[in-house]
């Protein structure tokens, strides 16, 4: 009970200290630019026209909203991490409980095994997947909230008015807008993470006094390297939750209105924009595209 508390305790920090970044990444996942490109370096010191990173995107909604402006959408974001953490907790308990109560249950004697992998993969994979349903819900929430500052809408403005609001337009439905991506996407990621971790602490890391290091570094290159080629998911998911639900983000100009993720996923490739909001820094201007400064897009 203890741990759990701690998990969820440690959770909702990070979870403040990351609602900014979250903020900023999703209105531009969503296509808002309310500032226009301008004239800088890139990483190897060339000039050209960069779009405004992470600061200049958070200085701006200070300036519109003030400092507690970065922080909309924080409340059902504490509320997605906490019960995802408890809940993720719990199905990974149930599993522990199980096995230590199969008769002749014995430790593994090869923990860093293939078997074993797969076995606490499948595991993970179905807490996250049953933390990830459960929270949904509030998941949309958080994301709608954040995107009201495109149309400066006020539709969402509490965590149990906005439930009752998209059950009365949507329905049971509009609660999992996007959840299939971001099941997927989840899914995917952990797969390759974990297995790609295994292959290189089993056959390209070789014993020795700081092999333990060595693997927690190939888990943290993994992680990132299988969370950029999942991306697509998180961006579709994203759109998809707050598509058509009466908020000028989820509209035109900014976006059509898709008749599944799929239909957005297929928009997105054809625009080249697969990985639009992926990073927050150096970010380039879309080629071939024009800046609209009454619509704040690119089009």
């Amino acid at each position: 009970m203890a741990d759990s508390a701690s998990q969820v305790l440690l959770g909702s920090g990070l979870t403040v200290l990351s609602q900014p970044l979250m903020y900023v990444k999703v209105l531009v996942q969503v296509g808002y630019e309310p500032l226009p490109p301008t004239l800088g370096r890139n990483i190897f010191g060339r000039q050209v026209y960069q779009l405004p990173g992470l600061f200049a995107y958070a200085k701006h909604i200070v300036k519109v909203d003030g400092r507690a402006g970065l922080f909309k959408g924080l409340t059902p974001r504490l509320c997605s991490s906490a019960i995802g953490t408890v809940v993720h907790s719990k199905v990974l308990q149930r599993y522990q409980d199980a096995e230590q109560a199969e008769p002749g249950a014995s430790k593994n004697e090869h923990v860093s095994s293939l078997e074993q992998v797969l076995k606490e993969t499948s595991r993970e994979m179905v807490a996250r997947s049953a933390a990830t349903l459960i929270t949904h819900p509030f998941h949309v929430i958080t994301l709608r909230c954040m995107v009201q500052f495109i149309g400066r809408e006020t539709k969402y403005s509490g965590t149990l008015s906005a439930f009752a609001t998209i059950y009365r337009e949507e329905g049971i439905l509009g609660f999992f807008a996007g959840l299939i991506p971001r099941l997927l996407g989840d899914i995917l990621s952990l797969w390759l993470c974990n297995m790609l971790a295994y292959l290189i602490n089993t056959y390209a890391l070789e014993n020795g006094v700081s092999m333990a290091e060595m693997k927690s570094y190939s888990q943290a290159v993994t992680g990132f390297f299988a969370s950029m080629l999942t991306y697509p998911f998180v961006l579709v998911s994203n759109l998809m939750a707050v598509n058509n639900c009466g908020l000028a983000g989820g509209l035109l100009p900014y976006a059509p209105t898709y008749s599944s993720w799929l239909d957005c996923w297929s928009q997105l490739h054809k625009e080249g924009n697969m990985s639009r909001g992926n990073s927050l820094f150096f970010r380039k201007v879309p080629a071939g595209k024009r800046y609209v400064w009454e619509e704040r897009r690119f089009r």
